[in-house]
């Protein structure tokens, strides 16, 4: 018997890069993924719009018959996910948020973390609030990176002008002060991407940083939770051998939705394989 897929949101197609390592964790799965293209960004929105558009895009996701809501959105898993297990109490709801608040953790011999992220999801101080419940005691710094999303929607990923974004952005939390003897007293070692568009900026942020500072991306541990959370006797839908399929499901511009999407998911897309409904 067929299993009921998994369904993913996101403001747009960020949260691609949290289904492409599901699709690795999970092969055997079906999923619905919904990008909200026509309302992206959700970094700028007030946390109750953002809570409005959350529980819509749940509510078109859950009417094709989900079994679990992965919210791949560092905003909405910050702003709207009590409110989504609230009003589906009976359907699994996984953020990106808390388990990439314990891959810091774990990653951080200092327990000096330092968090990038969209303006919204910084102001409501989620992963600072989820860090901190897994240890009091760990300094958190935030940084909101908003320019980071933009880049990633237009490719801007590589090359000179992402890099010197990039140094821009990081250098005050990494710099030690301009003293190269107290760079490991002071800095962060840890650097989570709390944001699903900025693992496309990876290499730029790599080479701007420290070498010793490791990079969080919450996407990979997402998934790990799901799997943990679904996985029981037996996992997946398909024959074994045989890989799920994805539906893609879009609010505006499938053809953008495609050529960029393809991108974060790592293999071509054509805009006739994204539907577009309204919520």
């Amino acid at each position: 018997m067929q299993a009921a897929p998994i369904g993913v949101f996101d403001s747009g197609v960020g949260g691609l890069t949290v289904l492409r390592a599901l699709r690795a964790q999970l092969p055997r799965e079906d999923f619905v993924y919904l990008g909200d293209t026509a309302r992206l960004p959700y970094g700028t929105k007030s946390a109750h719009t953002v809570v409005r558009y959350s529980l819509q895009c749940a509510a078109a996701l859950v009417a094709r018959g989900i079994r679990c809501l992965v919210v791949a959105c560092n905003t909405a898993s910050a702003s709207s996910l009590q409110a989504l297990r609230e009003h589906y109490p009976a359907l699994p709801v996984i953020g990106v948020i808390e388990p990439g608040a314990q891959a810091a953790i774990d990653a951080s011999a200092s327990q000096r973390i330092a968090v990038i992220a969209t303006e919204g999801t910084i102001q409501g101080g989620a992963y600072e609030a989820a860090i901190h419940r897994l240890n009091p005691r760990a300094q958190v710094s935030s940084l909101a990176c908003s320019l980071f999303v933009a880049m990633a929607e237009e490719g801007w990923t590589q090359g000179a002008i992402a890099e010197a974004v990039a140094r821009r952005y990081l250098q005050p939390l990494f710099d030690g002060g301009g003293s190269p003897d107290r760079v490991t007293d002071r800095v962060p070692d840890t650097l989570v991407l709390g944001c699903t568009h900025f693992p496309a900026l990876a290499e730029p942020i790599r080479a701007v940083l420290p070498p010793q500072v490791r990079i969080v991306d919450s996407a990979g541990t997402t998934a790990a939770s799901v799997a943990r959370q679904l996985l029981g006797a037996h996992s997946g839908s398909a024959a074994a051998g045989a890989r799920g399929s994805i539906t893609l499901l879009a609010t505006d511009g499938a053809a953008r939705f495609a050529r960029v999407g393809g991108r974060f998911l790592g293999e071509s897309l054509t805009a006739d394989a994204v539907q577009i409904i309204d919520l």
